[in-house]
């Protein structure tokens, strides 16, 4: 079993930053590849970025590439996602999930999610 904890949303201006953190605990948490995801209002939870169980490999959608890094501390079992050059079309519920397999399709765990809202 892993759990997760995100935290660091919030309510910020267009062009603004955020970070988000993904506390991971349970004793195979080191061993999996971590996701962010979002969901806004009305539309399906969408893929935002991957990085490997090592942290060597990193992935991003399209709509966040350049504006968005993800990275994970292993030591303290937390993986961040630094969110700058904010829009409103930014604005979701974002969910951290596990995934045994680097830019894998299916999500073994998932977070209870972290509200990000960006004002025009």
């Amino acid at each position: 079993q892993v759990q997760l904890v995100e935290s660091g949303g919030g309510l910020v201006q267009a062009g603004g930053s955020l970070r988000l953190s993904c506390a991971a605990s349970g004793r195979t948490a080191s061993m999996y590849a971590m996701n962010w995801n979002r969901q806004a209002p009305g539309k399906e939870r969408d893929f935002v970025a991957s990085i490997s169980w090592n942290g060597g490999s990193t992935a991003y959608a399209d709509s966040v590439k350049g504006r968005f890094t993800i990275s994970r501390d292993t030591g303290k079992n937390t993986i961040y996602l630094e969110m700058n050059s904010l829009k409103p079309e930014d604005t979701a519920v974002y969910y951290c999930s596990a995934s045994r397999a680097f830019r894998s399709s299916r999500y073994d765990y998932w977070g209870q999610g972290t509200q990000v809202t960006v004002s025009s």
